[in-house]
């Protein structure tokens, strides 16, 4: 098992993370260290997400970024610094090429879908959350919003979610982007669709205000 591979299976962003001095609350929620950040935005667990600037990543990309590190540089810090022993490649068995190729493989899908899974999912909780600012009644007998609505109804669900991709057991994530592969394609359709006809409406309503005669 090779440095990465060994770090990624023993550590956690949330242990690496209080390892070099970031405070962790109880619901594993910390400040970012990645911006400006006044409040606990950053979720950590076995990866992390950041609700405020969007950085997301694993172990390795948490610690490399945190010191300003190449990828290997960080796993290595990790295998020396919790004492994750590992093979260097020189005394490594060589294994043959097909079946090796063809896990390696198997495995890029499935993070190449989990990655599409998370920024999805990501993507529509931000859409959410600007749509209950932006759409939150200002009068107590204001009818309310379809999308305020639609962002009470959905948030806390779709956190959920992106909890389970970043802090579940491989099972967990497995079950959810197989059960819910069609939802979040519908999901990304639906908002591309929003966001074409929001742009479509932008560029209407400049085309009335120059074309609106002087007074």
């Amino acid at each position: 098992m090779n440095v990465f591979e060994a770090v990624k299976q023993s550590v956690t962003t949330r242990q690496a993370a209080e390892r070099y001095g970031i405070k962790v609350n109880r619901n594993g929620m910390c400040v970012c260290p990645f911006h400006n950040d006044k409040n606990p935005s950053m979720k950590v667990d076995r990866r992390f997400y950041c609700f405020g600037c969007g950085a997301t990543g694993d172990v390795i990309d948490f610690v490399s970024r945190l010191h300003g590190i190449g990828s290997k540089e960080a796993a290595l810090m990790l295998a020396r610094d919790f004492s994750i022993p590992y093979e260097d490649g020189r005394n490594a068995r060589k294994q043959p090429i097909r079946p090796r190729l063809r896990r390696e493989s198997e495995e890029q899908k499935f993070k190449r879908m989990e990655r599409h899974c998370f920024r999805v999912l990501s993507d529509y909780y931000h859409l959410l959350r600007r749509w209950k600012e932006e759409h939150a009644p200002r009068q107590p007998d204001e009818a309310w919003n379809p999308r305020f609505v639609e962002a009470l109804q959905n948030m806390s669900r779709v956190e959920y979610l992106m909890d389970v991709l970043l802090s579940g057991e491989l099972p967990e994530r497995a079950a959810l982007i197989t059960g819910h592969g069609k939802e979040v394609r519908n999901l990304e359709r639906r908002m591309a669709e929003l966001t074409a006809r929001d742009t479509a409406g932008t560029k209407e309503h400049g085309r009335k205000h120059r074309a609106a005669p002087e007074r």
